[in-house]
């Protein structure tokens, strides 16, 4: 919703069905998505000290997670810029921005001039049955919309494994030591004694 600048009634029109067109686009990513269609200013931002209203308003488990604002024609332009286009960089969410694809280059020259960091920037134009959109630019070190994280199912309880039953060990039984049978002792063989030397005869006188 641009807060200087009064559209002609046909771009107008176009804006806020685009808008529309968007919401139920980015809620297929199971996003929040509140919108703020012509001069109505039911979904505020805080950036900063300011308070704005984006076009469209994204968020995710009540957390802001992103910004979209569509300029026409006319809209694209340095007063719109310096008034939306900076702030909503600044958000800390990732900012898209949507022009018709003959404002693109003047959209890219005049982010570059006022420091506005889009993470992307679309073109559009309309179609039979909506619209036909191409994501030209797209910056890479810029946060992308996420939807919400789904909670993590919860964990089953691990069976507890059976106790095991301990085997008892048996203590090793003590061998009784041996009795070493005495060694047979071969007996002594005695010493025979020489026999004694026969008696000498008697010397005759």
């Amino acid at each position: 919703m641009s807060p200087i600048f009064v559209r002609p009634v046909r771009e107008q029109l176009e804006h806020d069905r685009l808008i529309r067109f968007l919401q139920a686009k980015y809620k297929k990513k199971q996003l929040e998505v509140a919108i703020n269609v012509g001069d109505e200013r039911l979904n505020p931002v805080k950036i900063g000290l300011g308070t704005f209203f984006p076009d469209l308003v994204m968020t995710a488990g009540k957390k802001l997670s992103g910004l979209v604002e569509v300029e026409t024609g006319e809209s694209v332009n340095n007063l719109e810029a310096m008034a939306q286009w900076v702030h909503f960089s600044r958000a800390r969410v990732p900012f898209h921005l949507y022009v018709p694809v003959t404002g693109y280059d003047t959209a890219r020259r005049l982010c570059d001039a006022n420091g506005a960091r889009p993470a992307e920037i679309w073109t559009y134009r309309v179609t039979m049955d909506g619209f036909d959109l191409v994501r030209i630019f797209h910056d890479a070190a810029a946060a992308t919309v996420k939807p919400p994280a789904r909670p993590a199912p919860a964990a089953k309880p691990k069976a507890k494994p059976a106790p095991s039953v301990a085997k008892k060990v048996k203590p090793p039984k003590a061998k009784a030591p041996k009795a070493k049978a005495p060694k047979a002792q071969a007996p002594k063989a005695q010493a025979m004694k020489p026999a004694k030397a026969a008696a000498k005869p008697a010397r005759k006188r």
